[in-house]
């Protein structure tokens, strides 16, 4: 007489990883970063050294520079107007006729040390809706 043990069969052992509580989390991501991603991006765009600062190299030409004074005045050091505060509309068609006969053209923010930020922050906005591709910011060494 044979016994037979149907319950003593080998059992493959399933081997599967269950992957949509990842895509679950996945989704809920890109969902935050698709609505923090324009939060972050505001601001005016600067391009910044990546290296210490270095002064200008002999050979390069001369940057134009943007100034602002205590009074908040505007100066292009372009010909005459150089002495001459500019208001905001002056400026922006000075600069825009700047980058017409050279488009690439360096420009440089060279702002009061007593000046409230959001003045230089006002220059830096006007020179941008210009046209400036990048800027500059002017300082001293520290002593």
């Amino acid at each position: 007489m044979q016994y037979s043990y149907p319950s003593l069969k080998k059992r493959r052992v399933i081997a599967e990883i269950n992957v949509v509580p990842y895509i679950d989390v996945m989704l809920v991501l890109l969902i935050i970063f698709m609505v923090t991603a324009p939060l972050v991006t505001q601001g005016v765009k600067v391009d910044l050294p990546q290296a210490s600062a270095q002064p200008l190299p002999d050979d390069s030409k001369p940057p134009l520079i943007a100034s602002i004074d205590k009074q908040g005045r505007y100066f292009l050091n372009v010909g005459e107007s150089g002495e001459t505060p500019l208001d905001g509309q002056e400026m922006s068609a000075l600069v825009s006729a700047q980058l017409a006969l050279d488009a690439n053209a360096q420009f440089i923010v060279k702002g009061d040390g007593d000046v409230a930020y959001k003045r230089v922050v006002d220059l830096m906005v006007l020179l941008q809706e210009a046209g400036v591709p990048s800027l500059g910011l002017m300082t001293e060494p520290k002593e």
